[in-house]
């Protein structure tokens, strides 16, 4: 087990190297100097001292070689620099961000889960029946449903017509935990019914995958209770996709959530991202952009070692 974590973990490091490597290399090979690229907006010119300075705080006037190996030296200490239009430090606005748009994520999985399994596990055993054929048409209708229609849809009737929830904004939770869980419902709302879609299709068809198996059939004949058969021997063997696509979809929303983060006024991760894609603000899109990449890949690090020890023969791959 222990041989199989190592493997993994050399893989992941070797991965965020690889995507590390790229992202150095965009800024490298942009024709013309990126440097006046960055400060050149609306048309105008930068005056050559802008240029030399920016050159300067960005090691633009060093090797190549020089840079990417400071580059990796710092992306290694989170040292991400400041930021090209507020000289704020970067690596301390995605600390401050980050948690933010993982609060969503978190509960809006949560959410998820508890929807989703319990309703595809059902599903999957009475498949045919009423039920499915009525958790089915509702899956399909929320899938086909875009996310920034369905914040809008809460928005207008669970907050102006009805009045139950706010509409948008953020309050710290040290400043107000009930009103910042108020705020945090909608979003999270949003983002676990479309995770929900996704979690009950792989539920359903692994569950009604499982229900054909031997060791099903075995259990059954040995007379064990319906609960047990269902909890041991179809949703136990039924979690390894399940937990697969989860984890991708965490992913996955890392970088996807900027939609509900705009609908909602949520100061998040994403809403960061735009912002510094607008301002053409390059090492805070690069900054991002790395920590996303590694949090995705800490994620399926995660996934890979809940999963062999669910099945044992993932380690054998």
């Amino acid at each position: 087990m222990l041989a199989f974590i190592f493997r993994r973990m050399a893989a992941a490091v070797a991965m965020i190297l690889v995507i590390a490597t790229i992202i150095f290399s965009l800024l490298i090979i942009v024709p013309g100097d990126p440097a006046e690229l960055l400060l050149s907006t609306g048309g105008g010119s930068a005056t050559p001292e802008a240029i030399a300075n920016l050159r300067a705080t960005m090691d633009l006037d060093q090797p190549v070689m020089t840079q990417y190996v400071h580059f990796i030296a710092d992306t290694a200490q989170f040292n991400f620099g400041t930021s090209i239009v507020d000289k704020s430090s970067i690596a301390a606005v995605i600390a401050l961000r980050l948690p933010r748009t993982i609060e969503i994520i978190v509960a809006g999985t949560v959410l998820a889960l508890l929807i989703a399994i319990p309703a595809g596990t059902a599903a999957g055993l009475r498949a045919g029946g009423k039920f499915d054929i009525a958790a089915s048409a509702i899956n399909a209708l929320l899938t086909s449903v875009p996310g920034f229609v369905l914040g809008t849809l809460f928005i207008y009737f669970l907050a102006q017509l009805l009045g139950w929830l706010p509409a948008g904004g953020y309050v710290p939770l040290a400043s107000n935990p009930l009103q910042h869980l108020q705020m945090l419902i909608l979003p999270a709302l949003t983002v676990g019914l479309h995770l929900a879609t996704i979690v009950f299709r792989m539920t359903r068809t692994s569950v009604l995958e499982m229900r054909g198996h031997d060791w099903v059939r075995t259990a059954v004949a040995k007379g064990l209770r319906r609960k047990q058969v269902v909890r041991r021997h179809i949703l136990y063997n039924a979690l390894g996709p399940i937990i697969t696509v989860v984890g991708l979809q965490l992913g996955i929303l890392l970088g996807s959530t900027v939609l509900v983060e705009f609908i909602y006024n949520w100061p998040g991760l994403s809403g960061l991202l735009v912002s510094a894609v607008e301002q053409r603000d390059y090492p805070t899109v690069r900054a991002i952009i790395l920590t996303v990449a590694a949090i995705f890949i800490g994620i399926n690090l995660v996934i890979d070692i809940l999963t062999s020890l669910l099945d044992p023969r993932v380690r054998l791959q």
